[in-house]
């Protein structure tokens, strides 16, 4: 049989609002990323948030990366201070997602960023973001939509020859969308492959990279009504086998 690769998945926790242990602290990720790649070929792991000195053996350990979705990424680390309408921040998560990318990329392992993960992406490559999405001047779509998971609400627009248009082959997705932050500034090594028809940054890609990807969107909770988003996991499943 053979050995599948094994995808980390960066997590976070979670405090019990009720039952026995109220306010008690539990590690965790959505059991969507978890089927997205046991579906399409992984294993998965979760990668609990830890001390960032221990990211490199961590790293060691997996074939792939995933960063996931959850809490605003602290406006420190892209050299702004918190303005009134920032969600909570975890600096704990940020500084050991960071370790992580330092050491995947050193790795040269597959990477995908999927919401907040596409943010940090471009944080710690040196972009900016906007802490709001009222911040933004410009006309600007419903991007924290009040549909269930599963149901597409916005199309983005993708690049043609970009990663994600040679993964899925189309040149436009109806997708979720769960921001209320946006990317503001993107480093010259990272580069817009998808937008919405706002102008607001949906997909980005370091073409220097074979597969280093960062989605706004959430493609994990896609996979049962938008099937090809699975490529998108199939692919970098693939290419983490090959490393």
């Amino acid at each position: 049989m053979t050995k599948k690769p094994i995808i980390g998945i960066s997590g976070s926790i979670i405090k019990d609002q009720g039952g026995i242990f109220p306010g008690y602290q539990r590690a965790y990720v959505n059991n969507d990323y978890i089927r997205a790649v046991n579906n399409n070929g992984g294993v998965a792991l979760i990668l609990p948030t830890s001390p960032a000195e221990t990211a490199k053996q961590i790293i060691a350990s997996v074939d792939g990366l995933i960063l996931s979705g959850g809490q605003d990424v602290n406006p420190f680390n892209y050299g702004e201070e918190i303005q009134q309408k920032c969600g909570a921040i975890f600096p704990e998560r940020d500084d050991f997602e960071f370790a992580l990318l330092e050491a995947a990329e050193t790795k040269k392992i597959p990477i995908l960023g999927i919401c907040r993960g596409a943010q940090i992406i471009n944080v710690y490559r040196g972009g900016k973001l906007y802490q709001d999405i009222s911040y933004r001047a410009e006309h600007t779509l419903r991007h924290f939509q009040l549909q269930d998971p599963p149901i597409s609400t916005h199309k983005i627009e993708i690049a043609e020859n970009s990663l994600l248009d040679r993964v899925i082959q189309k040149d436009s997705l109806v997708v979720n969308s769960f921001h209320h932050q946006l990317v503001k500034s993107v480093p010259q090594s990272l580069k817009i492959t998808g937008t919405t028809s706002d102008g607001v940054v949906e997909v980005l890609e370091d073409p220097s990279l074979e597969f280093f990807l960062g989605v706004q969107f959430h493609p994990e909770m896609l996979i049962d009504s938008v099937k090809s988003v699975n490529k998108i996991f199939r692919k970098m499943i693939e290419v983490s086998a090959n490393n």
